[in-house]
């Protein structure tokens, strides 16, 4: 296949990328390399990507999802089979100070995605959405039967947006989307904004880390490798209308159209401050912890329940937080050089 891949240089993208170029696929890589975190990280990330032996079926395009014009160029030119669309202005806390930022990535870039892969005929969108969009949610686990009509943030908001414009896509142009909500990623080559990597930094440091909720909320901290498996295994399972849809007793996690969307998360809530033992054991020094108060926009815990996608494409994530803790620090500290 032919795929498109936005956020290539981003910590899920750039991992979807080697998985797919690994495979035999060719990869088209977008993303505008923008400042929110250190672009030097998402720089390396590409060259990871370009030093596979595969490599000759990837080009990097450096545009922004919110280019209109750029995007119906790219789409017209390239003839995707694909489509697989993780660039987006993350960070709930960010979506507070930054809001515009939000509108012009996540609603106006998304917009562009939609309008390409419609007027290219794309066999299958599969897009980030994100386990915030249950907030206010209490029922746990999280299924995507639930309702998820209580944003706490403006990021979940958009991402809440992207879902129903996807929606109406696949219900007008017969556009088959699918829509995964992640649920707290982590792992080499993460984000330096995710708390795993500030914490990381600041225990290597010597410097206070600060902890929210005093620790007490929990997360259904996922692997990268898991969230990658689930996506190719998604956008291999091209979604489909579900044949028990009633609009009198509507399943908000399927429809009469083209339209789906999983949860994608480790199904083991661990607590906020067992997480942090877990990092101190792999590095082999304690933290000094700052307690908190919850953040605004926060919610206190996360839950997955992932058996939509189990039942839909046979995968269910595994891997433990020792694990892939374990595999953070080691990258951590040859990337760093510590």
């Amino acid at each position: 296949m032919k795929v498109l891949v936005t956020g290539a240089a981003g910590f899920i993208g750039s991992h979807v990328s080697m998985y797919l170029l690994e495979r035999g696929d060719e990869v088209v890589g977008l993303d505008n390399l923008n400042d929110y975190y250190d672009p030097t990280l998402k720089e390396a990330r590409l060259e990871r990507i370009k030093a596979l032996p595969s490599a000759d079926k990837f080009r990097f395009v450096k545009m922004s999802v919110e280019d209109r014009d750029s995007m119906e160029t790219l789409f017209a030119d390239e003839k995707f089979d694909k489509v697989v669309h993780l660039a987006a202005q993350a960070g709930v806390r960010y979506s507070i100070e930054n809001p515009h930022a939000y509108i012009d990535s996540n609603i106006v870039g998304f917009m562009n995605i939609l309008e390409g892969c419609r007027h290219n005929k794309i066999k299958h969108l599969v897009y980030a959405s994100s386990s915030s969009v249950y907030g206010a949610n209490e029922n746990m686990p999280f299924a995507v039967e639930d309702n998820v009509d209580h944003p706490m943030s403006l990021y979940a908001a958009s991402k809440k947006a992207n879902e129903l414009m996807a929606h109406t896509y696949s219900n007008l142009y017969n556009l088959p989307t699918t829509g995964l909500r992640f649920f707290t990623v982590y792992g080499p080559w993460g984000r330096p904004d995710m708390a795993l990597f500030l914490f990381t930094k600041a225990i290597l440091e010597d410097k206070p880390i600060q902890v929210f909720n005093h620790g007490k909320h929990r997360r259904d901290f996922t692997y990268i490798d898991d969230i990658v498996e689930g996506i190719i295994h998604t956008l291999d399972t091209t979604a489909a209308i579900d044949p028990n849809w009633s609009g009198e007793k509507p399943n908000p996690g399927s429809s009469k159209v083209p339209w789906k969307v999983y949860n994608i998360g480790a199904q083991t809530p661990v607590e906020l401050l067992t997480y942090i033992e877990t990092l101190e054991n792999a590095l082999g020094k304690k933290a000094e912890k700052e307690l908190l108060p919850l953040q605004p926009g926060d919610v206190p815990d996360t839950y997955a329940d992932v058996e939509a996608l189990v039942n839909d494409t046979g995968y269910r994530p595994s891997t433990t937080i020792e694990t892939g803790i374990n595999n953070f620090v080691e990258w951590y500290k040859d990337y760093y050089k510590v």
